[in-house]
């Protein structure tokens, strides 16, 4: 019988170190899953997956970067017990159309509804982290950031609000059954307005130049990314180009009760922490 354990997946990444430690002040068991960890799970190795299912009630699910796996872990799940899966996607899954971008979560968003268990879908936009615990991080130390990104502003939204989403979803059962989220930050930001904020905070000569999708998919390969995730990644950009994305939504002040974050607090943060200094 399930008890009342959260397992949550990529429990080393950026959401599911934090959402763990949430859900930990909060009182609840968390059984805290990712290659690393001792609770071993692998996206790519199903045989693995009963023991981190064993007497779990709830999964926060960070989907892996191909699509189709997320079908049979549900599979799985409901087979172990579990109740209640909280989904981390991204922002306007249903809007993207015929973009390459994003198979993986839209695979894995069919997998969570298609399944019998009470369900939550959390979409984010990208995370303001992205400038000092991701790709964006060490070209902003070398100086510049080059990416095809123009005059159609992102509502960066804070990790730590997507955190605090999907610790508020996984500890009110019922609430947010069916639901699914937009998160974004408070108001949209240009690359280049962000990389002006991020060089005035820290002090720093950091600079914006916008190049393209193909230039920037090269140049991913050359710093060493693999060539389809260097694509993957490019393809990003050209669907934010569209413009869908751009205006900000509710959903964090909806699960929370209160505003997001601004991305001028978390640049202020960061830059306290010496976040771009080499």
């Amino acid at each position: 019988m399930s008890n009342d354990t959260t397992l949550v997946l990529g429990a080393t990444g950026k959401t599911g170190r934090r959402v763990a430690a949430r859900l930990r002040l909060r009182g609840t068991q968390v059984r805290a899953a990712s290659r690393s960890s001792r609770a071993h799970f692998d996206w790519s190795d199903p045989s693995g997956w009963g023991p981190v299912l064993q007497d779990i009630s709830a999964v926060y699910v960070v989907p892996p970067s191909v699509p189709g796996p997320v079908h049979e872990f549900v599979a799985r799940a409901e087979a172990a017990g579990v109740r209640r899966l909280v989904l981390l996607s991204g922002r306007g899954a249903d809007t993207w159309g015929d973009s390459p971008f994003g198979l993986d979560m839209r695979s894995a968003e069919d997998a969570v509804r298609g399944s019998a268990l009470e369900w939550t879908v959390l979409r984010a936009s990208n995370f303001d982290q992205n400038f000092d615990e991701d790709l964006f991080h060490a070209p902003l130390v070398a100086g510049e950031l080059a990416l095809p990104a123009g005059s159609v502003p992102e509502p960066f939204v804070d990790i730590e609000d997507v955190a605090d989403a999907a610790a508020a979803v996984l500890t009110e059962p019922g609430q947010h059954a069916g639901r699914t989220y937009e998160l974004t930050g408070p108001r949209g930001v240009t690359f280049a307005e962000a990389v002006e904020l991020i060089s005035r905070a820290s002090g720093l000569p950091i600079t914006y130049r916008q190049v393209s999708p193909a230039e920037y998919s090269a140049a991913l390969v050359e710093a060493g990314v693999g060539e389809d995730d260097a694509h993957h990644v490019a393809e990003m950009f050209v669907l934010m180009e569209r413009g869908l994305l751009a205006e900000p939504t509710d959903g964090v002040e909806t699960v929370l009760g209160r505003p997001p974050r601004a991305f001028a607090e978390y640049v202020v943060r960061a830059a306290g922490a010496d976040a771009w200094r080499s």
